[in-house]
């Protein structure tokens, strides 16, 4: 069974989850973490 379509708010607040198949790692390095916490915190901007 398909999700529910998500309702969008101008100006609220979003949960992000980030997870790899089988809740596998996704990260193998801080550098590589970092970078993704970076481009979300540009996104948010």
């Amino acid at each position: 069974m398909a999700r529910s379509i998500r309702i969008q708010s101008a100006g609220a607040y979003y949960h992000v989850m980030a997870r790899g198949n089988r809740r596998e790692d996704i990260f193998h390095a801080d550098d590589d973490r970092r970078f993704f916490l970076e481009r979300g915190q540009c996104a948010t901007a």
